[in-house]
């Protein structure tokens, strides 16, 4: 069966990891009809936007696509990238998988766990008010005459809005993924006892909608401790379900657990379009130097072959990563080794090649 897959190189190092991982993909032998498009620093230069349009319409023809790391400048006005392809194309789910790779010292071991995490409102949203700026003085008058809070005129606002519809289908995509993919246990974060209204909400929805699957165990654990709880003992967490903001600083924690961001795949989904990308950013300083390490969009596109029905090749692509992490020998800079990004992408490529023919 063929594929079409938008792949967006991205930024900094985002070439070069997305150049690595697509011969990896390739060399499963899966009929990947590639369709590159570019987002980010690089396509405000060639199409004078971050997101171009033309690369949202080939993402919604196409239905699946994969990217690297992208930078969006900061303080000049631009909404982030990746916060606006996860909006236009209502990705609501996040989905980041954690789990102890051989080969690479960390202070905790059999970790296997996966972060969901709401993707469109919360914090995130993108609901911001300037400091100093007339909209923000309107806010602050109406923010007083409604409860009698009193907002400093230095305040810059952001606010955030969780909804039961939204937090209903993240909590249901959550019971699901659990009952897809042979988990055991969701646990919800959440600080429900001091923002009632959103917080609240989420919690209040992942209980009464729990009881729709009985089959699946659960708690809620404030986030304060859960994240004392992570670092303590991590082995114990299954599936954590958290809204946006928490979700963001959690999973980079867990990555943190296993040896680094460039280790941990990621995926955005929505009921449409699904978009695969490596959790770390674009690494402007390293940018060129051939050194960073592709693991992590690696494992993306693993996801990305298991989203589009091809276990096989995706269970191929683990193991093969897997493997070369096993023996120690190819080793990027991050993991202690001297191995160039060209040839991490080699070592994994070939050892895919072996298990296909094998």
């Amino acid at each position: 069966m063929s594929h079409e897959v938008v792949l967006i190189p991205g930024d900094g190092i985002g070439p070069e990891v997305a150049g690595a991982t697509r011969s990896v993909l390739d060399a499963t032998g899966v009929d990947i009809r590639w369709v590159e498009r570019s987002a980010g620093a690089a396509a405000l230069e060639t199409h004078g936007a971050l997101l171009p349009e033309s690369t949202l319409e080939a993402i919604r023809r196409c239905r699946t696509a994969i990217k690297g790391p992208i930078a969006t400048p900061v303080g000049q006005g631009f909404r982030s990238v990746n916060v606006a392809l996860r909006q236009d194309l209502d990705l609501f789910a996040a989905v980041r998988p954690v789990r102890s790779l051989p080969g690479v010292p960390t202070r905790h071991h059999d970790i296997d766990l996966v972060v969901i995490r709401e993707n469109t409102e919360d914090l995130y949203r993108g609901i911001e008010f300037e400091r100093g700026t007339p909209d923000a003085a309107a806010l602050r008058g109406k923010l007083h005459d409604l409860g009698g809070f009193q907002i400093p005129e230095d305040a810059g606002i952001t606010l955030k809005p969780i909804s039961v519809s939204g937090a209903r289908r993240i909590v249901r995509f959550a019971f699901e993924y659990v009952r897809a993919n042979r988990r055991r246990k969701v646990t919800v974060g959440h600080k429900a006892n001091v923002m009632r209204y959103s917080d609240g909400i989420f919690l209040e929805t992942a209980r009464t909608d729990a009881s729709d699957y009985p089959d699946v165990a659960w708690e809620d654990v404030h986030i304060d401790t859960l994240s004392a709880r992570l670092v303590r003992s991590p082995q114990g967490f299954d599936v954590l379900l958290l809204p946006n903001l928490y979700g963001d600083i959690l999973s980079d924690l867990c990555a943190g657990l296993v040896g680094g961001l460039g280790l941990i795949p990621g995926a955005n989904i929505g009921w449409e379009y699904a978009v695969f990308e490596p959790v770390h950013g674009s690494a402007p300083d390293i940018a060129g130097m051939g050194i960073a390490n592709p693991i992590a969009m690696v494992l993306s596109g693993s996801m990305m072959l298991r989203h589009l029905g091809e276990l096989k090749a995706a269970d191929t692509v683990d193991r093969a990563v897997d493997q070369v992490l096993g023996r120690r020998q190819i080793r990027t800079a991050d993991l202690g080794g001297r191995a160039s990004t060209v040839e991490m992408g080699e070592a994994l490529a070939n050892e895919v090649t072996r298990s296909e023919v094998a």
